[in-house]
């Protein structure tokens, strides 16, 4: 075989080797391309549901970490005993001008009891209630300023064992619906202090209270609906108030919520539970924590509230 026919054997089989393996490369690309997709979107799913688990461990874990730091506050006041008896009454008794007529017999069918009301001592009675969140292990609980606005009346602490702890009003706020109360108990959970003022609307966030004075440490779940509101609150007693740059949240806050946490995901407390929106559904406020810590400052500096 002549030297240019090797040559141009060689080129042609280089080339159908070429093209065989360009071929088979690009088969088993495409073949591959599927696989790897089945694989992005098994990664993307697994990253899901570890997202939603992460959340719902989060939840969780601040509930179970924030719970036993959280309290009842018990309202009881002296209140009188009232007993019926009945009082005899005729309408022609010290009426001469009739007596001289018939005999007293007669009068007997005209008389009739009347009932009347005395007070009968006094007897201690629950009048009130709502929820509390201990913030230093040597019994600071921090609540709602209308929680314990009856300066005659007791106070106690029911904590999250059931224990019965008598509590002393420290301070209420003369501006915002804050008040501090004191136990007598050392070495107790507490609840963290978080910063209102780095908060979110559409941040996850639980409330913890007993609500309807019932069913103690109620949890409900939401987020921030909105920051900065201003309100008008009313005790349903006649007093209202006017609340500034509170939180607005879609986790239920029911009666007796009030003075309880509203905490991060984080375990901190980021607002005090204060409100609820009549006629409305999942609308509660909350006063911002920043409020609060102002409040404890000073009563561990001075012993009272004040303002300038």
């Amino acid at each position: 075989m002549k030297l240019r026919e090797v040559i141009a054997l060689t080129v042609v089989i280089s080339f159908l080797t070429a093209a065989l393996t360009a071929f088979l490369v690009s088969s088993l690309i495409y073949s591959l391309e599927p696989i790897e997709k089945n694989i992005q979107s098994s990664v993307k799913d697994e990253d899901t549901s570890l997202s939603v688990l992460s959340q719902e461990d989060k939840v969780v874990r601040t509930v179970k970490e924030v719970s036993p730091a959280v309290v009842s506050i018990i309202v009881t006041k002296d209140l009188p005993v009232m007993e019926q008896y009945y009082q005899e009454y005729n309408p022609f008794e010290g009426d001469d001008f009739f007596k001289q007529f018939f005999e007293d017999d007669f009068f007997a069918p005209f008389q009739f009891q009347i009932p009347q009301y005395r007070q009968k001592g006094t007897e201690k009675r629950e009048i009130g209630g709502g929820t509390g969140f201990i913030v230093s292990s040597d019994g600071l609980i921090l609540t709602n300023k209308h929680v314990v606005v009856d300066e005659e009346a007791d106070y106690t602490v029911l904590t999250n064992e059931g224990e019965k702890v008598p509590a002393q009003v420290l301070a209420r706020d003369p501006i915002e619906d804050i008040a501090v109360l004191k136990i007598d108990r050392d070495d107790l959970p507490v609840v963290k202090l978080g910063d209102s003022d780095k908060l979110a609307i559409g941040q996850t966030v639980v409330a913890i209270g007993n609500a309807l004075g019932e069913f103690r440490n109620t949890v409900s779940l939401g987020v921030i609906s909105g920051l900065r509101r201003s309100i008008m609150a009313s005790s349903g007693l006649g007093q209202t108030e006017q609340l500034s740059e509170v939180i607005q949240t879609d986790a239920a806050i029911n009666q007796g919520n009030s003075g309880g946490p509203l905490l991060n995901l984080q375990g901190e407390a980021i607002g005090i539970n204060v409100a609820m929106a009549q006629g409305a559904e999942n609308i509660g406020f909350a006063l911002p924590i920043n409020k609060a810590g102002r409040d404890i400052d000073q009563i561990k500096k001075q012993g009272k509230i004040s303002y300038p």
